[in-house]
C-alpha cells in the first residue's frame, strides 16, 4: 500500500505543488490548508507521516506537534520552514518534531527525508555502526550515560533525558561507539539513511540541541567536536 502523508501548508501553490509532487511520487496525499484541519484529519485518519508548514494561521504546525506528541502520537513529523535562524529549528525539534526542510526546498530532498523517517519507523532504532544487534530488555551504558533501547528512555546519572526519536538515535549511535569518532557521512547514513552534503546544518543542529539536554553545570561535555570529521562521545 501507498505511504499516506497528512501535508499541512497555508500557502496554495507551494501545497497543491507538493501534493501533486508526492502523488507522482507514489504517496497517498490529504492536503489540508491549516492545523485546525490538520489535528481533525490526524484525530479521524493517522497517517504514516506528517509533513507540517511552522508557520500557518490559527493554529500553527509547532502547535499540531505539540498537541500531537502531548497525546503520545508517535506519528513521524517533517516541518517546513522559511525561518533559517538555528534557535528557530530548535523550537521545531523541541516541539517533537523528527526533521526539517527550509523553504526554499528541493523535492527530491523532501522526498530523501520521507523515505528515511519512514525507513526508520519501520526498522526501529538504527543500528550501531559495528553492527551488534540489540539485545531484547538489555540497556547499553557509556561515559555516565545509560539508555533502554526498547523502551526508548535514556538517563544521564539519576536525571532522565526527555529527547525525541531523532536526538535518542543520534544518542544511542554514539552511545554504542563510545571513544570511535563517527564522520559525517556515517552518521547521516546511520540517523536520515541519506547524506544531504557538505552544507547541510542538519547535524550539528541536533548535536547542539542534544548537548543541551545532557550537558550539567560544571561538568566535562560528553559530545565533543572533531573539526573536519565528526563527533564522538567520552568522557574527558
Amino acid at each position: 500500500m501507498a505511504p499516506t502523508v497528512l501535508l499541512a501548508e497555508d500557502d496554495r501553490a507551494i501545497r497543491h505543488a507538493l501534493e501533486r509532487a508526492l502523488t507522482l511520487e507514489g504517496y497517498a496525499v490529504t492536503a489540508v490548508a491549516d492545523g485546525v484541519e490538520a489535528l481533525a484529519h490526524a484525530h479521524r485518519t493517522p497517517p504514516d507521516v506528517l509533513v507540517l508548514d511552522v508557520m500557518m494561521p490559527g493554529i500553527d504546525g509547532l502547535q499540531v506537534c505539540r498537541v500531537l506528541r502531548a497525546e503520545g502520537d508517535r506519528t513521524p513529523i517533517l516541518m517546513l520552514t522559511a525561518l533559517v535562524e538555528t534557535a528557530d529549528r530548535i523550537a521545531g525539534l523541541d516541539a517533537g518534531a523528527d526533521d526539517y526542510v527550509v523553504k526554499p526546498f528541493d523535492v527530491e530532498e523532501v522526498f530523501a527525508r520521507l523515505r528515511a523517517l519512514l525507513r526508520r519507523t519501520a526498522n526501529g532504532a538504527a543500528m550501531d555502526v559495528r553492527e551488534k544487534p540489540s539485545v531484547p530488555g538489555r540497556q547499553v551504558e557509556a561515559a555516565g550515560l545509560r539508555m533502554d533501547p526498547q523502551a526508548r528512555r535514556a538517563w544521564r546519572g539519576g536525571r532522565e533525558l526527555e529527547l525525541t526519536r531523532t536526538e535518542f538515535e543520534l544518542l544511542e549511535l554514539l552511545v554504542r561507539n563510545e571513544g570511535i569518532v563517527l564522520d559525517h557521512s556515517t552518521i547521516y547514513d546511520r540517523i536520515w539513511g541519506y547524506d544531504f552534503g557538505p552544507g547541510s546544518k542538519n547535524l550539528a543542529v541536533y548535536v547542539g540541541y542534544l548537548r543541551r539536554k545532557l550537558d550539567e553545570p560544571g561538568a566535562a561535555p560528553l559530545i565533543h567536536t572533531v573539526r573536519g570529521v565528526g563527533y564522538v562521545l567520552r568522557e574527558d
